[in-house]
């Protein structure tokens, strides 16, 4: 299982509703092409200009898992109305609670 936590800067919104018309877009995006993972706006809720998308994948190889997250953060860094600030990835084994 893996997760990716993204923080993006927004571009030129000024409002929380901007900032959902922005957001929500590039969410339904990921969910669109990488139907397994689970994807929301995970922080940064109160904040127009800044938000953080959190991404889970649960796979049967850290590799495979590793592949699915470059490919989510490649998805976000694509858009040219954000940028990436940090990309935080973390993978857990079957030990770790």
């Amino acid at each position: 299982m893996g997760a990716l936590t993204l923080d993006v800067l927004l571009g030129d919104v000024r409002s929380l509703k901007q900032k959902r018309s922005v957001v929500r877009p590039i969410i339904a995006e990921i969910r669109r092409r990488y139907p397994a993972v689970a994807v929301a706006e995970a922080g940064h809720l109160d904040l127009h200009r800044r938000a953080e998308i959190g991404v889970a994948v649960v796979s049967e190889s850290a590799a495979n898992c590793d592949e699915v997250l470059d490919a989510c953060e490649r998805v976000v860094a694509y858009h040219p109305e954000i940028e990436l600030l940090s990309a935080r990835r973390r993978l857990f084994n079957d030990h770790e609670e």
